[in-house]
C-alpha cells in the first residue's frame, strides 16, 4: 500500500508516553531535549501530534488553557514543531489551524521566532508585544538588597495563587500548583506579612529558567532573581518582557547577556489580560 502523505496523516493528542518522541523532535530542529519542561507542558496542557510512519513524530505542538474547563479566559500555544525532514511541507499551518477550530473563540498567545512569525501573521495572529531572552551567571551587587524574600512554604500557596490570578488576569491554578514539583526554587517576596511577588527557577539542561517572575515593582523583581541566584550554581535563563527595561539593564549589568528577541503575539485580543507592570517573566515562553 502507497505510504499516507505526512500532511494527510490525522493529528492526535499527545500524552507523557510520547515524551521521549517530542525531546527527539526538539533535537531534530536544533533546539534542546528540554525533556523536564516537556513533561510539565503535557501534564498541565493538551498536546498535538502527528505521527511518522518511519516512528518518531513528523509534528507536534502544545496548547495551555487558562480559566473556566468549559469557557477559557486564554489558550497559550507553544513548542511548535515539524522535523526536518517533512519541512516546508504545509505541515504546521495545518497544525495550527487544527489548534484554532478546537479552541473556537478563546483567545490565544504564543511567542513567536523570526521564523515562525509569517506563518502565525498568515492566520491572523497579531505582533502585541516583545520579550527578550537572557542568559549568563549572575553576579550580586548589593542593590537588590532591602527586599524582604525567602523560600515558598506551603502555606503560601494560596496567597501566591491570588495575586498570581490579580497579576496575570486569569486562573493558572493548574501551573502554579506544579511549580513546587517542577521546580528546584520556588521564593517569594513580603512585606508586612504580605506576598508582593513570588518568582520560580526550574531547570533546563545546563541552565536554570526564572519564571513565572510576578512582582510589585522592579526593585521586589531584582530581589526575587537575586535571591534565586544566590541558591545556584548554573547560568540562570529568563525571557523579560522588553517594556522592563530597568530591569533588563540591572540583568545584563550583573552577568546575563542577550540570547534572542521573540515577538509576543494574540489571536482574537488585542494585549494580554491582567497587569503587565508587574509580570516580568513567564512560566516559559511556551506557556504564559
Amino acid at each position: 500500500m502507497p505510504t499516507a502523505s505526512p500532511a494527510a496523516l490525522p493529528i492526535r493528542r499527545l500524552t507523557l508516553r510520547d515524551l521521549t518522541a517530542c525531546a527527539d523532535l526538539s533535537e531534530d530542529r536544533g533546539w534542546p531535549r528540554e525533556e523536564h519542561k516537556w513533561g510539565f507542558l503535557l501534564t498541565s496542557g493538551t498536546g498535538y501530534g502527528i505521527d511518522d510512519p518511519s516512528g518518531g513524530l513528523v509534528s507536534a505542538c502544545v496548547v495551555t488553557r487558562y480559566g473556566p474547563q468549559e469557557r477559557p479566559d486564554l489558550g497559550a500555544i507553544g513548542m511548535v514543531l515539524v522535523a526536518e525532514r517533512h519541512a516546508r511541507k504545509g505541515i504546521g499551518r495545518r497544525m495550527m489551524r487544527q489548534v484554532l477550530a478546537d479552541l473556537g473563540p478563546t483567545p490565544l498567545t504564543l511567542h513567536a521566532t523570526p521564523y515562525g512569525r509569517p506563518l502565525y501573521e498568515e492566520l491572523g495572529f497579531k505582533v502585541t508585544g516583545r520579550a527578550e531572552m537572557i542568559r549568563g551567571h549572575f553576579t550580586p551587587d548589593g542593590s537588590e538588597a532591602g527586599v524582604a524574600t525567602r523560600a515558598a512554604t506551603a502555606e503560601d500557596l494560596a496567597a501566591i495563587l491570588r495575586l498570581d490570578e490579580e497579576v496575570v488576569g486569569t486562573d493558572r491554578t493548574h501551573i502554579v500548583t506544579r511549580l513546587p514539583a517542577f521546580a528546584d526554587l520556588l521564593h517569594i517576596a513580603e512585606e508586612d506579612g504580605r506576598i508582593t511577588g513570588y518568582a520560580a527557577a526550574w531547570p533546563n539542561m545546563d541552565t536554570h529558567v526564572v519564571g513565572p517572575l510576578i512582582a510589585r515593582d522592579t526593585r521586589t523583581a531584582k530581589a526575587l532573581l537575586a535571591s534565586l541566584a544566590a541558591r545556584t550554581d548554573r547560568p540562570l535563563r529568563t525571557d523579560i518582557d522588553v517594556r522592563h527595561e530597568e530591569l533588563l539593564s540591572w540583568a545584563k549589568s550583573r552577568g546575563l547577556e542577550s540570547v534572542a528577541f521573540n515577538a509576543v503575539m494574540t489571536y482574537g485580543i488585542t494585549e494580554l489580560p491582567g497587569d503587565w507592570r508587574r509580570r516580568f517573566a513567564p512560566v516559559t515562553v511556551a506557556a504564559v
